[in-house]
């Protein structure tokens, strides 16, 4: 539901000019991760570049991984595991990277205990592979979420640049550049 929500609200306000259809974006961060991922993979026409903060790629290794306070949050979403292995691969945003066609950034912690940074580095290592733009940066003692204040700006201003880079504007303050894996070449500044 929240991928179809996502996606109709962003089409909505597209359709009635309020925003530019060509350059709509989407971030969220934990489970709001996972929809920014879901949504780039499920419906991959809806949206331009995209930012996940700490986000959910993979659902079955979340449910292997992840620390006994959050293991029965999948459970009530997707399912008992391993019985509804075949529903966690699904709704996974891994496992439809074959769809996924825009970019997309990521932001993690690398102390996270909820979701843990392999989640992340799967995403990417799958988006490097398939040849889309990516970016990657990690939080050396972050958790689930910034808590530092460097790191929080480093992270919104991150986001900024990358989709600077990928919308084709300029920001208004310099930004410390992100690495952008699959950049063209003369797009890298």
């Amino acid at each position: 539901v929240d991928v179809q929500d996502c996606c109709a609200a962003a089409l909505y306000l597209a359709d009635s000019g309020l925003v530019d259809r060509k350059r709509l974006s989407i971030m969220g961060g934990s489970a709001g991760g996972f929809t920014t991922l879901a949504c780039l993979a499920f419906r991959p026409e809806v949206f331009a570049v995209g930012a996940s903060l700490y986000g959910i790629s993979d659902l079955e290794v979340l449910a292997k991984e992840t620390h006994k306070f959050e293991a029965e949050y999948p459970v009530h979403l997707v399912g008992p595991y391993p019985e509804a292995r075949a529903e966690y691969i699904r709704r996974s945003p891994l496992y439809s990277v074959d769809t996924l066609a825009c970019p997309a950034i990521f932001l993690q912690g690398l102390e996270d205990k909820v979701v843990p940074p392999n989640q992340a580095t799967l995403m990417v290592n799958a988006l490097k592979e398939k040849g889309i733009r990516v970016a990657h940066i990690e939080f050396e003692g972050e958790q689930h979420g910034f808590r530092k204040s460097e790191n929080i700006v480093r992270a919104l201003e991150a986001q900024l640049y990358f989709f600077s880079q990928i919308l084709g504007f300029e920001t208004s303050d310099q930004i410390d550049p992100v690495p952008i894996f699959n950049n063209p070449p003369a797009a890298n500044q």
